[in-house]
């Protein structure tokens, strides 16, 4: 596991303009009234990064330990202060020292800082001077280095008089005067930190103006290097249901943490693009990021630009933009527009014209109008986001209530501003949650079939497949998309089966049947529910097109509980307000506790510092004290800041003690790094208190094992990131080389069945499939699949069907003793889908049948092969006249039948959808073959009906009467595993199989709901 990051500061830095540049130009204001004031080029004043203090130094020096990352550190050449003010000589006469003043000044700061840059950013529209002060301003940066880590930046603007600035200053023997007009110049203090808390650093900026001020010029830099030392003793909240706060005069600031390990931190407004977009023009803005266009944000206001940018890449969480990425470009900057490649940027609304005009193929994004625009045509023709996603996203965003002043109606005036402001907090952490819940399932109706076409073994995506069951209209959207580096990350982390918010939503807003299907090996066919209504036509109409997949999430939109396939209208309904926005789609919530640091000391004093460590490990002894053991991940997170700040106080022993008990409560917020550093650092005589420990000495062994296996984990890096797309064979294929593209295919899994498929195409032949032959298979497989799908249902029909049974196979129209009409085969029964006026005759259910034969039904001169049934409970033999397709239902219906008698006495489900595939597989198999030998071949697959013929599977009587139903725990497995652990809790049953594979049972249906993967270890039980 990575290191977590423990500190609030990386660096603050100061940036202005040279005060002997500000000194010329105040001259010649004084001199000759200037009409315009120059824009000057700013540059780095002042950098403080922490450590501040140290045991070994002089409380005044600026090194020493924080919380903060270990830093390699570099210098940076900074130009001295060169307005330092003559001596005046005892006869009057004064001596200049700009000579031995000037020069540079080689100042330590962290590696990864780029400080070049940072004087356009933090004055991204130019240093000007002006004659009457103005408002301070912020706005918000993000820096990107090579390896995609992102660093944030919050920078406030404030003016100051120039006189103040030279207080003290004497030029040519005269002091300043101050009594003409005045000269201002504004100073920008940027905090950098390696998490995005652009609210909390705002807060701490706001602070730090109040005490600025009133301060002196001589106690400028003094009290910026207290204020950065003071964030400097901040750490930073794991994830989970733990905050910190702290005060910094006047306000209470607070630090939000994850909500998980994998989940981005939010310390944003979530809701700024919904009140300057429409919701069609955000959904094109989210369709452009998906596609990875060249996209510019322009907006008079620079701090808009990274706020809204950041919240549109958060709406597309967990899906992670992978291009360039620069939401604030300075002036100087703008040849970043012409980068050939896909970016995300941003500039001043001054420039739209100019960039629109110079650049080409780009999309410009108007913030402040909302509006959209192409800088090659007037209108955009690129893809919008599916229809059915976008109708949902938009019905839920309708309900979504954004102003603020609303919740305000009821109250009255508040005179506690941190009281007032912790309200706002409250609503808005309420609305961002809504948010992330409405974008989440916007992600997951776009993408939530993807999974279908995974298989994790071979760790390929069937790209074709999945586009063949697009919407027509939808094609070219999915199209672009794929081919994109956003979705590339996102198609990894399926394969390794990321336990991400996208993962536990898709799984939450499965309808149970769809679940239950998708973790079976039954053959991709449609439901009957999903069908009943639309019929199997192939596609639906626009107006109809909120399929049955989202309408599972969607309980608020006045559907009944038995009808998800209402379509919803465009017109908001007017009970719609009144709901939660995201109803549906809540997990249940933690309570969040806050755990506020105490008083910050003074901050440059190592004894004062060390006290206010002995503070904050009281303080957490305390809540830990007071934290009940079922409160068990609070409890760890307790744990977690305690070792923490004993880390950092060189409390060593303590801070394993604590890092151990977070790892038995907790191990998914185990700092794996920082503790391995704690271990290394150890002295001699420490390590052997730490091995006469036994919870020290296990929690050592046990880290070492953790980075053996990671270490081994990550030399199979590449086989975890590789992602293939299926292709079909283009060589002959031996037996093992067929497994592996059956099971790429996506037709089958289970090892035991490719064998028989191997055996039933290479009859009469060498052991070798073709190419030809295996695409022809791969054709009339999928070809059939899509048949089935196009069969129109009536209502008088399929009201006779289960909901959840699929129709899977069709005869051609034949004469039957029932009438004229076609056989349908579902996994439950056949019956006949009658010609002329559509009608529905049982046939018969598996389970019911007591003979299953080939006979010949005379015509004229004729003896035409036909299919008998006979039927439990009924006198007449149901006879059809199947002519050429009589062996082939013969043979898949004996299948189906000794699937269901298998099924009925082992009390598991499993082997009919066994005996479905077999079937199914028979019948392409006959399709591809087209000789004499066809049905030979097919019978191969006839597992079920060869067991039951050569050896019954009989189930002992007292077996029989106790089991009440059996489970396959080696279900998605291409071979059966032996299980290591059973775990049965209230309502579920956990199965682990030897391969490090976990399930979850549903122990009321026994249906399968999870799965998880713990690596290749066995998991083992103690008694």
């Amino acid at each position: 596991m990575a290191e977590l990051p423990s500190g609030l500061l990386e660096a603050c830095v100061v940036v202005g303009a040279p005060s002997d540049k500000l000194r010329d130009i105040y001259q010649l204001q004084q001199q000759s009234n200037l009409s315009e004031l120059p824009l000057l080029e700013a540059e780095v004043l002042q950098v403080h990064a922490p450590p501040f203090v140290s045991k070994d130094t002089n409380p005044s020096q600026l090194i020493g330990p924080a919380f903060s990352r270990v830093q390699r550190r570099r210098s940076f050449i900074k130009k001295k202060k060169r307005d330092r003010a003559p001596e005046v000589l005892p006869n009057g006469e004064t001596t200049n020292h700009s000579e031995a003043s000037s020069g540079t000044e080689d100042i330590s700061v962290p590696k990864d800082l780029d400080l070049i840059a940072l004087p356009q950013l933090c004055f991204p529209g130019g240093l000007q001077l002006t004659n009457e002060p103005r408002e301070d301003s912020y706005h918000f940066l993000v820096f990107t280095d090579l390896f995609g880590n992102r660093t944030h930046g919050v920078v406030v603007q404030y003016y100051r008089a120039v006189q103040s600035c030279q207080e003290g200053s004497v030029h040519n023997g005269h002091r300043w005067n101050s009594s003409k007009s005045r000269l201002y110049t504004p100073f920008a203090v940027c905090i950098i930190s390696k998490s995005p808390y652009y609210n909390a650093l705002k807060d701490c900026l706001s602070c730090l103006l109040v005490q600025l001020r009133p301060a002196r010029q001589a106690d400028f830099e003094e009290t910026i290097k207290e204020f950065s030392a003071k964030l400097s003793l901040v750490p930073l909240p794991p994830p989970g249901q733990l905050h910190v706060s702290f005060s910094l005069r006047p306000l209470h600031v607070f630090l939000p943490s994850k909500e998980d390990q994998d989940s981005p931190l939010i310390d944003i407004d979530l809701h700024l693009p919904l009140l300057c977009f429409t919701h069609t023009t955000l959904l094109q803005v989210l369709s452009y990021l998906l596609q990875e266009q060249r996209l510019v944000f322009f907006s008079a206001d620079w701090a808009r630009l990274t706020l809204f940018a950041e919240s549109l890449l958060l709406y597309l969480q967990p899906l992670s933009w992978q291009q360039p990425y620069v939401p604030v470009l300075a002036g100087g900057m703008l040849d970043f527009l012409m980068a050939p490649t896909a970016f995300l940027m941003g500039c001043h609304i001054s420039h739209f014209e100019e960039v629109a005009a110079e650049t080409e193929e780009l999309i410009l994004v108007n913030v402040d109008d909302g509006i959209i625009q192409s800088s090659w045509a007037e209108n955009i023709d690129l893809p919008a986001i599916p229809l059915a996603a976008a109708e949902s996203f938009m019905a839920r965003a309708e309900c979504l209530q954004l102003h603020y002043d609303l919740e305000l109606c009821h109250l009255g005036a508040g005179t506690d501003v941190n009281a007032l402001r912790s309200q706002r907090r409250e609503w808005q952490t309420r609305l961002n949650t809504q948010i992330q819940n409405i974008a989440l399932e916007l992600v997951v109706n776009i993408f939530r079939d993807v999974q279908d076409f995974l298989n994790h073994e071979h760790r390929v995506f069937n790209s074709e497949e999945f586009l063949r069951t697009r919407e027509p209209a939808d094609l070219i959207f999915y199209k672009k998309v794929l081919e994109t580096h956003i979705f590339h990350t996102f198609l990894r982390d399926r394969l390794n089966r990321k336990p991400d918010t996208f993962s536990r939503m898709e799984q939450n807003t499965r309808n149970r049947s769809a679940r239950n299907r998708a973790m079976t090996e039954s053959p991709r066919r449609p439901l009957m529910s999903d069908l009943s209504r639309t019929g199997y036509s192939s596609y639906a109409s626009p107006s109809d097109r909120l399929s049955k997949r989202l309408g599972a999430s969607l309980p608020n939109l006045q559907q009944p509980a038995n009808d998800t396939g209402t379509s919803i209208s465009s017109t908001r309904p007017a009970s719609l307000r009144k709901m939660s926005p995201d109803v549906g789609l809540k997990s249940p919530q933690k309570v969040v506790k806050v755990f506020r640091l105490p008083e910050f000391p003074p901050p440059l004093a190592y004894h004062y510092v060390q006290n206010y460590y002995s503070d904050m490990v009281s303080s957490l002894g305390k809540a830990i004290n007071a934290t009940l053991p079922e409160e068990a991940a609070l409890l760890a997170r307790y744990h977690y800041l305690r070792g923490l700040v004993n880390t950092v106080s060189n409390r060593r022993l303590d801070a394993l003690e604590d890092f151990q008990s977070l790892y038995k409560t907790d191990s998914d917020i185990f700092p794996s790094q920082m503790v391995k550093s704690v271990v290394d650092s150890l002295p001699e005589a420490e390590r052997l208190q730490a091995d006469r420990r036994p919870e020290l000495k296990r929690l050592i062994s046990r880290l070492k094992r953790d980075q053996e296996r990671e270490r081994a984990f990550n030399g199979n890096g590449q086989e975890h990131d590789s992602i293939k797309r299926f292709q079909l064979p283009k060589k002959y294929m031996h037996l093992e080389e067929f497994v592996k593209c059956v099971q790429e295919s996506g037709i089958v899994k289970d090892q035991g069945t490719i064998h028989r498929l191997f055996d039933a195409l290479t009859v009469g032949h060498q052991k070798q499939v073709g190419p030809e032959l295996f695409r022809v298979f791969y054709t009339i497989w999928k070809e059939t699949e899509a048949e089935a799908q196009e069969v129109c249902l009536p209502a008088s029909v399929s009201e006779h069907i289960e909901p959840s049974e699929c129709v899977f196979k069709l005869s051609s129209s034949v004469k039957t003793s029932r009438g004229v009409g076609k056989i349908a085969m579902t996994q439950r029964r056949l019956f006949l889908l009658t010609d002329g006026r559509p009608g529905y005759v049982e046939v018969a259910q598996y389970r019911d049948l007591e003979e299953v034969k080939v006979s010949s039904a005379p015509f004229l001169l004729l003896r035409i092969p036909s299919l008998k049934l006979r039927v439990q409970g009924r006198k007449e033999t149901f006879e059809a006249n199947l002519k050429t397709e009589t062996e082939l239902w013969n043979l898949m219906v004996k299948e189906m039948w000794a699937g269901r008698n298998m099924a009925d006495q082992h009390k598991d489900p499993q082997y009919m959808q066994q005996a479905l595939t077999n079937a199914l597989l028979m019948d392409a198999v006959v399709g591809s073959l087209q000789s004499s030998k066809a049905i030979y071949a097919a019978s191969k697959l006839a597992h079920f009906d060869r067991i039951k013929t050569e050896v019954p599977m009989m189930v002992p009587k007292t077996t029989a009467e106790t089991l009440k139903h059996k489970i396959n725990p080696s279900l998605e497995l291409a071979a059966p595993q032996a299980v290591d652990v059973l775990l049965y809790t209230p309502g579920q049953l956990w199965v682990s199989v030897s391969v490090g594979k976990v399930m979850v049972f549903d122990a009321s249906s026994w249906s399968l709901t999870h799965t998880c993967h713990v690596g290749n270890a066995r998991l083992l039980s103690y008694h």
